[in-house]
């Protein structure tokens, strides 16, 4: 697996068996069979989604009593969002300035169609 942090997270989260167990860990704690219940996948693979989604970080698991709950470690989803965000508002800009320059156009131009390569002569 990659070795920066959010090459690991954005990774994890590429399956979509992994995402939904983020979407279901959102809601609250759950163990491994509880996780394991909604799909028709043993518990073993279930265990190794697990196991990628605490690489990356976004899962840790604790001992209570009997019980070992896996617990979403939800500010990793911050180094998304951070990174996410940057290129949004980078393409929000554009498209301002985009914006900007249709409404500088004068009302009713209609658009030049692109002019056709000059013939050769040649038979296609």
């Amino acid at each position: 697996m990659a070795a920066d942090p959010l090459s690991r997270v954005f990774s994890a989260l590429a399956d979509p068996t992994r995402r939904d167990m983020v979407a279901r860990l959102a809601i609250g704690d759950a163990t491994v069979n509880e996780l394991a219940r909604p799909y028709v996948v043993t518990v073993q693979a279930v265990s190794k989604h697990l196991k990628v989604l605490e690489d990356a970080g976004l899962v840790s698991r604790s001992r209570e009593a009997q019980r070992r709950p896996v617990h979403l470690e939800a500010d990793v989803l911050d180094l998304m969002t951070t990174w996410i965000e940057r290129y949004r508002r980078t393409a929000e800009e554009r498209y301002r300035r985009l914006d900007d320059v249709l409404r500088s156009m004068p009302d009713g131009v209609e658009p030049t169609p692109p002019s056709e390569p000059p013939s050769t002569g040649a038979p296609t």
